[in-house]
């Protein structure tokens, strides 16, 4: 089981590795395609990336674009 700062730092290395961004292009509270620009198939990549690395399926409504970092944060924690 994961504790919050693992998932955290599990899902900033997702986004990084996905969007090619940095660490500090990552805030919290941002809605993500307002803040980083994500578009859908980058969502759907990042949706297998913490499958692959987290253990942890969602389904295609899980996961939007509107959501921020803490949404996910709080979505993959309650599903583990």
């Amino acid at each position: 089981m994961n504790t919050q700062t693992d998932i955290e730092n599990k899902l900033k290395g997702i986004f990084k590795k996905v969007l090619d961004i940095k660490e500090s292009e990552i805030i919290p509270g941002a809605k993500l395609d307002e803040a980083l620009g994500i578009d859908s198939t980058e969502m759907v990549e990042i949706s297998v990336c913490i499958k692959k690395e987290l253990g942890v399926p969602l389904k295609d409504n899980e996961l939007k674009k509107t959501h921020s970092f803490n949404d996910l944060v709080g979505i993959l924690k309650a599903k583990q």
